[in-house]
Parts: C-alpha cells; structure tokens; sequence
C-alpha cells in the first residue's frame, strides 16, 4: 500500500514537472529565432560643426565650421497620416533573427539636416562668377573671412524652385531636409532582461536590450540655393554612413513593442548636389547623435 502512495506522488510530481516545461518551451517570447520584424517611429538629431565645401567652374569655397540643427514636427499626426508619414523626421526599419540574440535588418533613417542661417562663419577660397550673374557680387578671395549667412533675404528653408531672388541674393542656404536619408543594413544583438524585473511570464511582458552597428548609403534631397543660382532639387546618392546604437525594447503581448534607442554615427558626402549644373558640388563629414521612439510588431510567417 505505501509503495502504491509512492508511486502516485512520484507520478504525479512528474507530471507536474513535465506540465510546467512544455509550458516554458511553448512561450513565444522564450527564442527569437526565425522571426521578423518591423518598426516606424520618430527621431530627434544633433550634429557636429562642418566645414561645407562647395564648388564649381567658377569658385571652390569652403564654410569653415558650419552649424546645422534639425526641423523637428513635434507630436503630429503626419507620422500616422499614410499621405504624410515620410515628411517627419522618421525611422522604418525591418529584419530577421538568424539566431536568438542576433537580428539582421535594413532601415531608412529619415533625418533632416538645416544650416543655421543665423550664423556668422569663416569662409575660405574664390569666388569669380561672370559680371552678369548676381551671384558676382560675392567675387573675391576669401581667406577666413567672415561672412553673416542671414544678410540679403537669406532664411531656413530657402525658396521655392524657380523663385528669383533680390540683388544681391543670399550668400548660401543649405539644407538636406526631405530629408538626410541614411539607408542602412545593421547586425543587432538582443537581451531579455525581463528576470531583473521579477517578470516571469513574457509573453505578456518583456524587455530587451538591444545593441548594434550599421553601414549604409546617404540619398538626400539637397535644398541649396548658392550665390543665386538655381537649385538641383532632386535626390542623389551623395556619400555614406557608419552607425553604433544602444536601445530598450519593451514587447507586449507577445508581438508589439515599444522601442527607444541612442544612436549615433559619422557621415561623409563627397558628391552632394547643389545647382543645376552638372559641375557644381558640395563636400562634407560630420558626426551625428539620434535619439529616437519607435512602434513595432514581431512575428513568425
């Protein structure tokens, strides 16, 4: 009789143990591996000074330590609006987990870019544009001379293509605002730190750590308007990028998220497009620092 009490308790603790396994296997949160997933939200940017190299058949100029900032929307519903949603400042991104901790994704980080026109800056080379353009009345050479970017009607944004200025026209407006497209690939590394949290049960809650590194191209959309001449207005592969980020994920139900990362980077264009003209150019490098929320879904197809 007391063998038959054993065997029951034995069999039923095994049960019970073998009951609470399968559930641990079967949480969808417990691996990672063979999921997708995408993202899109929202993203503040700072930059580093620049020195801004601009030239053409008829000058090759440099603006020594150029200041730039970011135009940011604020709360909008243009990052919902579907007929809106790229003229924010954005980040959609999409990938897959090869393994449990390591993800592979390509992204558009959809920043802006805008020289601050209020600002005085050292500009350094020649300038010598033929008498009949307005742009002549900058002829000269410059060696660290100071030039205010805001005289003679300059403002953020500039004009609107095809739009003739005073005389004389603004020095330089110069901005990537639609937008400093970096297009990116990055190995992401991922870990669930839901334990140091007493959070046992994540498939309703979950946070993650996530690290990463990314390379990618820059296709801006350059609104410059240069001494008067008109400007390009189109979209250009210009240069490209490098990319280190940290973030927090906190993943909901199993497949939503909400991700907030720091992101930081350098970027170098050596072939920006200014003016309609095939021989004019603009060069540049600078660090960049994002700070961006984004919304996601995870899942298995």
């Amino acid at each position: 009789m007391k063998t038959n009490i054993l065997f029951f308790f034995l069999l039923c603790f095994s049960i019970n143990t073998f009951a609470q396994e399968e559930i641990a296997v079967q949480r969808y949160t417990a691996h990672n591996k063979g999921k997708f997933f995408v993202s899109w939200g929202g993203n503040r940017d700072s930059y580093t000074k620049s020195d801004v190299n601009f030239r053409g058949k008829d000058y090759n100029f440099t603006v020594n330590d150029m200041k730039a900032h970011d135009k940011p929307k604020g709360w909008h519903i243009d990052y919902v609006n579907p007929a809106n949603m790229t003229i924010p400042q954005t980040n959609f991104r999409m990938g897959y987990f090869i393994s449990d901790h390591y993800s592979v994704s390509i992204g558009w980080d959809h920043m802006k870019y805008v020289m601050t026109q209020n600002q005085t800056a050292n500009v350094t080379g020649n300038i010598n544009l033929p008498a009949d353009q307005t742009g002549s009345f900058y002829n000269g050479v410059y060696n660290n001379t100071p030039v205010d970017m805001s005289l003679y009607g300059a403002q953020e944004g500039g004009y609107d293509k095809g739009t003739v200025q005073g005389n004389p026209p603004a020095f330089l407006m110069y901005e990537h605002t639609d937008g400093l497209n970096y297009i990116n690939t990055e190995v992401s590394r991922h870990d669930d730190i839901s334990k140091l949290f007493g959070i046992t049960n994540t498939d309703k809650v979950q946070i993650n750590l996530t690290e990463g590194l990314g390379a990618g191209l820059l296709y801006p959309k350059t609104n410059a308007t240069l001494l008067g001449k008109e400007r390009h207005d189109d979209f250009h592969v210009s240069g490209y990028g490098l990319s280190a980020k940290a973030g927090i994920n906190f993943t909901f139900f199993k497949y939503f998220y909400i991700q907030g990362e720091l992101k930081g980077g350098y970027i170098n264009m050596q072939d920006i497009r200014t003016t309609t003209s095939n021989d004019d150019k603009a060069s540049q490098d600078f660090f960049f620092f994002q700070r961006i929320i984004a919304v996601g879904g995870i899942f298995r197809i």
